[in-house]
């Protein structure tokens, strides 16, 4: 499989968290949205992904696959085991709420097309930070709330980590206060020891900035 990635991609992160929790080997074929305006805005690019967006998977069948909740379900689906979901359904519909409330409500607010937006339409850059740090806490806060008190988000490893982690890295990036999420910094710390998840961090990536 080819993964289109680019180092810190929090949905790029996710699938190649995904990706090495099931073992599974992949090329990744960085995609630089700095550079020369944007590689993923160039025509090459656009041709296999009209929203021009990372990531993007090739299967092994040679489909192109697009965003990153759909990449890992097929993922999930081609590749049921280990499994990122337990048996459970109620317990699979706890990590899918904590996965669609990264996914849906945080991550697309400070996604850096809503950020170059604000900023075309002249927000200062300190209100750009106050609106990340808001949506990022808020969201954190519901979140904080729904994960256990021990081990992973759900105890075992899963889909809910595998959304957590990039969205941490993130919150990081935009030096997001964290002292009020004892959970998540839990998950966070588990997670940092876990081969999958160092591998798939975005300073060990081929296209990391030296």
């Amino acid at each position: 499989m080819d993964l289109y990635t680019y180092y810190r991609s929090t949905s790029s992160y996710r699938v190649r968290i995904a990706l090495g929790l099931k073992g599974l080997d992949y090329q990744a074929l960085p995609v630089n949205l700095i550079a020369n305006g944007g590689e993923h805005r160039q025509a090459a690019y656009r041709a296999l992904n009209p929203q021009g967006r990372v990531p993007a998977l090739r299967t092994d069948g040679g489909e192109l696959l697009i965003q990153s909740p759909a990449i890992i379900e097929y993922l999930e689906e081609a590749f049921p085991n280990p499994s990122l979901l337990p048996g459970d359904l109620v317990a699979r519909a706890r990590h899918r709420q904590v996965a669609a409330l990264i996914g849906c409500d945080i991550h697309p607010l400070h996604n850096v097309s809503v950020l170059n937006r604000l900023r075309h339409l002249k927000v200062a850059e300190e209100e750009v930070s106050a609106w990340i740090a808001h949506w990022v806490s808020e969201g954190f806060s519901a979140v904080e709330a729904l994960i256990g008190d021990e081990g992973y988000c759900f105890g075992t490893v899963g889909l809910a980590d595998v959304y957590l982690l990039p969205q941490l890295y993130a919150a990081r990036r935009f030096s997001v206060d964290l002292a009020g999420f004892p959970n998540i910094l839990r998950v966070e710390r588990l997670a940092l020891e876990h081969p999958a998840f160092l591998a798939a961090h975005p300073d060990a990536q081929p296209d990391t900035p030296a």
